[in-house]
């Protein structure tokens, strides 16, 4: 029996065949649109490879789209109807059960299995890649550090696929917290394979949290030509590159970038783009910022789309995208919509608790935000506020979620919440010049105007590093 490259025996598959799996292997470990090709290649070769057909199930999956794992799906269906258990090895079988899982729409029960696999065969990398991707998907920051962590000491270093697996687990450090050894390990996968743009974006995003959104320039720049082109993570990386243009105040920069990477006439209209769009314009209508008819062009894409119920952090984008066109009608009725499916689905779907006692709060909240009912924002985000996690994402990202909630409480007036709020922000992150222009209106709203100067002197020079590092 054929084997991959770690020892791990795959049935019903040719030696040609383990070959391009391997190779579809590389290309989803650094994100590379070949991997579909390569997939492909590994059923043309053995069409009834067991981990060939788990592969390809993974695939339709990790892009959040519903029509996409509706195809898995049916197609995973059927090649199970030609399988016998006794004809997988017990590693497959396991393989199969968190893919029909997932499938089914449990997310958290398919991590579970593959975590289980990570036990026992700690080198299973697409194991290890897609319950990496399944933690980040519900929101698990211990267990994106833990899944990886607990695997690592039982690669060799000399392996090829030792650097993404550092990779994965500086973005698991760095999304428990764990900032300072996130990045030195993000950076230590990036010396291995540079064009490792998971782990560059791990190391992205501890800038990120650290307030260190100058740095974040210079290294995103220094590293442009491996991660600004050529893999699906490149959007997702102009976003990030984007909030820190956003911090340092250069908003026509910003501009700049969505309408050249993040959203534009050939963009493929993929859930994972389009919600980076919709997070980046929420955060210009945040503060205050004119986006123009950009909007309405992301509106209609999401529309375009006709989503169901799939993928809770999704919906709160697409609502984010109708809110700020003004089109409030189009966000209540798909509010409407996941209020149905919540009442008529099973607990058991992962996306189920995700919507009901998340996603549905946020949606509301995000709508009454932009009908300028920040009391009733406020008081729908606060409930919910530390359990944003539970949809997903990470914590830049549900950053946005947070910022709503203060922007709410400065524009309704509840200044002891705005203050507490802000010293929650401040402490955790000194070097926010966002942090100080919004403890600078809550001043003023005070008629504290010492205090309110104070506050703008420090954000304008934390802003200027950031500013002269985008003008190198």
């Amino acid at each position: 029996m054929a084997g991959d490259r770690h020892g791990h025996p795959m049935s019903r598959t040719s030696t040609e065949a383990v070959d391009h799996y391997e190779q579809a292997l590389d290309h989803l470990l650094f994100f590379r649109a070949e991997v579909a090709d390569a997939a492909g290649r590994v059923l043309s070769a053995a069409p009834r490879s067991v981990m060939g057909h788990v592969l390809a199930a993974h695939l339709g999956l990790l892009g959040t789209e519903e029509k996409d794992a509706d195809g898995a799906r049916a197609t995973f269906e059927r090649f199970k109807e030609h399988v016998h258990r006794g004809e997988m090895t017990p590693r497959e079988r396991m393989h199969v059960a968190a893919a029909t899982s997932w499938l089914k729409g449990d997310l958290h029960r398919a991590g579970r299995v593959l975590g289980e696999i990570s036990v026992e065969y700690p080198r299973d990398v697409l194991a290890l890649a897609v319950g990496h991707q399944i933690d980040f998907f519900t929101g698990n920051a211990p267990r994106l550090r833990d899944r990886i962590g607990g695997a690592l000491s039982a690669w060799d270093t000399a392996d090829p696929h030792y650097g993404p697996v550092l990779g994965m687990y500086a973005f698991g450090l760095e999304e428990a917290g764990h900032y300072e050894q996130a990045r030195e390990t993000g950076l230590a996968a990036v010396d291995r394979r540079p064009r490792d743009v998971w782990a560059i974006h791990a190391v992205v995003h501890t800038y990120e949290m650290q307030g260190r959104f100058a740095d974040g320039i210079r290294y995103l720049d220094a590293r442009a030509t491996d991660w600004a082109a050529g893999n699906y993570l490149n959007v997702h990386n102009w976003w990030h590159y984007c909030l820190y243009a956003l911090e340092a105040g250069d908003v026509s920069r910003v501009l700049e970038i969505y309408d050249s990477a993040l959203h534009h006439a050939g963009s493929t209209g993929a859930a994972m783009e389009l919600l980076d769009a919709a997070a980046l314009l929420w955060r210009l209508h945040l503060a205050g910022q004119d986006a123009g008819d950009r909007w309405q062009r992301l509106a209609d894409a999401w529309a375009a789309r006709h989503d169901g119920a799939y993928y809770a952090f999704n919906d709160v984008h697409a609502v984010m995208a109708y809110t700020g066109a003004g089109r409030t009608a189009e966000a209540e009725r798909l509010v409407r919509d996941r209020e149905r499916y919540v009442a008529g689905s099973g607990p058991r779907l992962s996306n189920h608790a995700m919507t009901a006692d998340v996603g549905l709060p946020v949606c509301r909240a995000l709508i009454a935000y932009g009908n300028e009912h920040y009391d009733r924002a406020v008081d729908l985000l606060l409930p919910v506020r530390h359990r944003l996690g539970e949809y997903g994402g990470s914590h830049a990202q549900r950053d946005a979620v947070h910022k709503t909630l203060l922007e709410a409480a400065l524009r309704a007036g509840r200044h002891e919440l705005a203050r507490t709020l802000l010293s929650e922000r401040v402490n955790l992150r000194p070097v926010c010049p966002y942090n100080w222009l919004a403890r600078a209106r809550l001043a003023d709203a005070l008629g504290e105007g010492a205090q309110a100067a104070a506050a703008r002197a420090t954000a304008a020079d934390q802003a200027a590093e950031g500013m002269a590092a985008l003008k190198r």
